[in-house]
């Protein structure tokens, strides 16, 4: 990736964003307020759209722009030097531009139904919610990192798998993102978030993702993993050297 951003770089990231939150919040509009369903339907069924959708997300944008679309992964892909730091500003500017987009068109298409197309969030989300946004920031980040690393070929469908699974797994019903969640604060639907809460779920965001990095970087700091690929090749030669006195 080059230092500057392009224009379809922040493109990305702004149109991945948009897409992103309109999945989170458009399906919990459609089946709280559409369909009259109980909330443990609507967040099943929140779970499978955003997993879904993100994982398309990554499909198509990965190769543009790294389809960060949150804030916290530009931030530790600025902290491994695979962006600049005025980059990475501007990914998060428009993630979060992207994201209140999302807002404004998902209660667009539901107005009738929310009545207006942005409203201040009354729903609070606190006390041991805050311990899950650092759980679900934390495992984010962490699996992305590794993933990257290891240079898997399979990051859309597991990063969507982790993240519909955790979003049925955490007090939070995990945002892990602030501009998902600066977006989510706009609507007065059951998707929202009142901006006290909000504000901590990105202190807590944030956090969770340090100490996700400050893990990763002790698995593969440089002693234990020139070590470990000392021990790799080691094993490698010895087989070798069988495999000829045998033949």
């Amino acid at each position: 990736m080059t230092k500057q951003a392009s224009i379809s770089e922040l493109s990305a990231e702004s149109i991945g964003s948009m897409f992103l939150v309109m999945a989170a919040i458009s399906s919990m509009i459609l089946f709280t307020s559409v369909f009259e369903s109980d909330k443990s339907i609507a967040v099943l069924a929140n779970a499978i759209t955003v997993a879904f959708v993100l994982c398309a997300l990554i499909e198509v944008f990965s190769s543009i722009s790294g389809a960060h679309f949150n804030p916290v992964v530009t931030l530790v892909m600025m902290f491994e030097k695979k962006v600049g730091a005025v980059k990475a500003m501007l990914f998060i500017i428009f993630q979060i531009v992207g994201g209140i987009t999302g807002t404004a068109l998902s209660r667009l298409m539901f107005l009738s139904d929310v009545g207006s197309v942005l409203a201040v969030s009354d729903t609070v989300r606190n006390d041991y919610m805050y311990l899950g946004e650092i759980f679900g920031a934390f495992i984010l980040v962490f699996v992305t990192l590794m993933l990257i690393k290891t240079k898997s070929s399979k990051i859309p469908i597991t990063v969507g798998f982790l993240v519909g699974g955790q979003l049925m797994a955490t007090s939070s019903t995990m945002f892990a993102n602030p501009q998902v969640t600066i977006a989510r604060m706009l609507t007065n639907s059951a998707a929202g978030i009142r901006p006290l809460d909000g504000f901590v779920f990105i202190v807590m965001q944030i956090i969770g993702s340090l100490l996700a990095y400050g893990v990763y970087r002790l698995i593969f700091s440089k002693n234990t993993y020139e070590t470990g690929e000392e021990d790799v090749l080691r094993k490698r030669v010895c087989v070798s050297k069988n495999h000829l006195s045998k033949s």
